[in-house]
């Protein structure tokens, strides 16, 4: 008996090892798809702050609350089980989504850059302002919930890609992880951005000469971390957005854009072998920008000829 127990402790022991290297292996494939979708959650924690503007304060964080909740409905609801029948039924169609969601990426990316390039003016916006305060704030949440559809939909796929060699259990649990991990940080920081000037107008009322420079400080700071944010998401876009299509060539094996990329790459570094994982990366993220910006100038280009064709 004593030794029927020693090994049935040693194989529960051993059954633990094995779930403890499964929940690592978890936790690291969920680290490495978050790592992989930054551009598109820099994207969306850039674009849902324009959700509430001009509306009232005090609605700005359940209207956040409303779109974080639709935006897990989306991931966990539609998209997860989307997710996982493709890489169970039709792990093939992987490569192409990503490539065709990374046209996306540097199509949305580029027609912003048009639009800074234009100042043009949201027709949309001129529209919404003509609503009641519950109809803009109904609007805007279905709005922000259909743009998060797509956006979520390329962190879910990105997600996907980084972790399609696993079994099907430990993609699950990574997507899960993925979606609520990302839907709490990007919607917490929108949180934090939108109610910013409101901390700084508080903090400004304060005694303290400290305290009140400080909150000077964070309502000027709010417009330019606006506009930072818009700038990185963009610049994240092109990047990871070319990057995926760079990463589908080598696929189907057209390397020559991504067999020019690693070459320069890998020159560079070995020009600077200090610092030669860091230059690795910059270049390779370079080379995957000026692909997602040619990529996305020909799409802008071919729908806007299309449009004045009709």
């Amino acid at each position: 008996m004593p030794s029927g127990l020693i090994a049935l402790l040693d194989d529960v022991a051993g059954i633990a090892r094995l779930a403890a290297t499964s929940l690592d292996d978890v936790a690291a494939a969920a680290g490495k798809a978050g790592t992989k979708a930054a551009g598109v959650v820099i994207d969306d924690t850039a674009v849902t702050p324009n959700y509430v503007m001009g509306l009232s304060p005090e609605r700005e964080l359940p209207i956040i609350w409303r779109i974080a909740k639709g935006s897990l409905r989306n991931k966990l609801l539609f998209l997860l089980p989307a997710a996982l029948l493709i890489s169970a039924l039709a792990p093939w169609l992987l490569p192409p989504l990503l490539m065709v969601g990374g046209a996306f990426l540097c199509f949305e990316a580029a027609e912003k850059l048009l639009e800074a390039f234009q100042g043009g003016h949201d027709v949309v916006e001129e529209a919404l302002a003509t609503l009641n305060s519950t109809d803009l704030e109904n609007q805007k949440v279905s709005s922000a919930i259909r743009t998060d559809f797509i956006l979520s939909g390329e962190i879910m796929a990105i997600s996907l890609g980084t972790v399609a060699d696993k079994p099907i259990w430990e993609q699950a649990i990574v997507l899960v992880v993925v979606a609520i991990a990302i839907t709490a940080g990007v919607y917490g920081v929108v949180g934090l951005i939108v109610k910013m000037d409101d901390i700084g107008l508080h903090l400004a009322q304060r005694a303290s000469y400290v305290t009140r420079a400080i909150g000077r400080g964070l309502v000027k700071a709010m417009p330019i971390l606006m506009k930072i944010l818009s700038v990185v998401g963009t610049a994240a876009m092109l990047w990871v957005g070319g990057g995926l299509i760079v990463h589908g060539l080598h696929e189907f094996h057209f390397d020559l854009i991504p067999g020019t990329i690693h070459h320069v790459a890998q020159s560079a570094a070995q020009a600077l072998p200090a610092i030669g994982p860091v230059v690795d990366w910059v270049v390779n993220a370079i080379g995957a920008g000026i692909v997602g910006l040619i990529i996305g100038a020909i799409i802008v280009a071919v729908l806007h000829l299309f449009k004045k064709k009709h």
